[in-house]
């Protein structure tokens, strides 16, 4: 059961019967991404593939989940974010400090260095990665800090976190009405944006959606840079120790995605979504479901250390939002965009039947992946030096 070729097959067949889930009732909400690693936990644990470090499973972490990340990346262009327009530019970048602090609350109030253990600030990073610009960055710091390794943390991390995108879909799509019953507010049409959608086709066609139409010279031109890429940032990473691999990375991938020819590559999603996929198929490989079972309180306390940092991120956006008397879809949406990132801002624009602030929303949600790998990691590295 240790053949490569073998475990590969597993791993690729996990992801296909994980996507073929999701289109049915009652796995539709879970998602791919937890199904993934929940399957393969289980085969693992039934002793089907290893559980212990392969080489697989060892050039999937150092090269196949960076190459990922990279082409994630390669969607987020910073020359569009004019067209977000200020007001949920402003509300988003509220929104990322209510994060920040919203993190250091929680781990002071949790106790986290005795409640979560010695990687306490690593997990602090990740939630700070992960709720200012959704799941790349928090596969992004998880990877820096090796809490991909710690198989029972990392999957009891990333079930509530999972439960906490959720239920904050539920809470942002019920709460712009609520607050606009109790509390009207003028909505603030945004034309501009809208005529710019129609260049774009960013709101008749899902920028984020899975399916791509990829020729050979663009799937060619994808490996091209990623392999260059990753090979530059490691010696780059070795010449200047300080400096993480993961950052180096981040910023030439973010470097490149300003380059047009490069950001509208095809494939770079639908490539960098199978080996995130793949990547997390290895996560529930090293995950002993008995212990994770037992241990109940860990999951525990992380989803609690989640519900406050997000209650106290949910206070600032829409206390202040308030006070400035912004619209309230506007507040629901550039917190999601936080939250959940691009891809849920945009499907709550969508369900608030706002297309003026579905191209706003994906801009803010790529902001969010550009900024936050780099606050996740400092945010960790302050936290380790207290």
């Amino acid at each position: 059961m240790s053949d490569s070729i073998y475990i590969l097959f597993i791993l690729c067949l996990n992801v296909v019967v994980c996507e073929w889930l999701t289109r049915k009732p009652g796995f539709r909400h879970i998602g791919t991404a937890l199904l993934v690693i929940i399957l393969t936990a289980i085969e693992a644990n039934l002793h089907l593939i290893p559980t212990t470090e392969t080489p697989v499973y060892e050039t999937i972490f150092s090269y196949l989940a960076p190459f990922s990340l990279f082409l994630l990346l390669l969607s987020v262009n910073l020359k569009d974010l004019r067209k977000a327009g200020l007001p949920m530019l402003t509300m988003f970048l509220l929104g990322s400090t209510g994060t920040i602090i919203g993190v250091f609350a929680s781990v002071w109030l949790f106790s986290a260095p005795k409640t979560v253990g010695n990687l306490y600030y690593a997990l602090a990073g990740m939630f700070t990665g992960t709720y200012i610009g959704g799941g790349i960055n928090f596969h992004a710091v998880a990877l820096h800090y090796g809490v991909s390794k710690a198989g029972n943390l990392f999957v009891a991390a990333t079930a509530a976190d999972n439960i906490m995108t959720a239920l904050w879909m539920v809470a942002t799509l019920a709460l712009p009405r609520l607050l606009q019953r109790y509390f009207p507010r003028p909505k603030v049409n945004m034309p501009s944006a809208l005529a710019l959608t129609t260049q774009t086709d960013a709101v008749d066609t899902d920028p984020f959606a899975d399916a791509e139409t990829v020729n050979p010279n663009d799937l060619a031109l994808l490996l091209t840079l990623g392999f260059g890429s990753i090979f530059l940032s490691k010696q780059l990473a070795t010449l200047v120790p300080a400096v993480p691999f993961v950052l180096i990375l981040t910023t030439i991938a973010l470097a490149l995605a300003q380059f047009r020819v490069v950001n509208k590559l095809r494939g770079s999603r639908l490539l960098g979504l199978f080996g995130i996929y793949v990547f997390l198929a290895v996560i529930g490989a090293y995950c002993d479901i008995a212990t994770l079972l037992h241990d109940g309180r860990l999951a525990i306390i992380l989803f609690g250390m989640i519900l406050t940092l997000v209650f106290i991120h949910a206070l600032i956006v829409f206390g202040i939002g308030a006070l400035a008397k912004q619209d309230w879809d506007l507040l629901g949406i550039a917190s999601q965009a936080n939250i959940g990132g691009a891809t849920s801002a945009l499907a709550l624009a969508k369900s608030l039947n706002r297309p003026d602030l579905q191209l706003p929303a994906v801009l803010v949600g790529t902001l969010g992946n550009a900024m936050g790998t780099y606050l996740g990691i400092l945010l960790a590295e302050i936290l380790r030096g207290m």
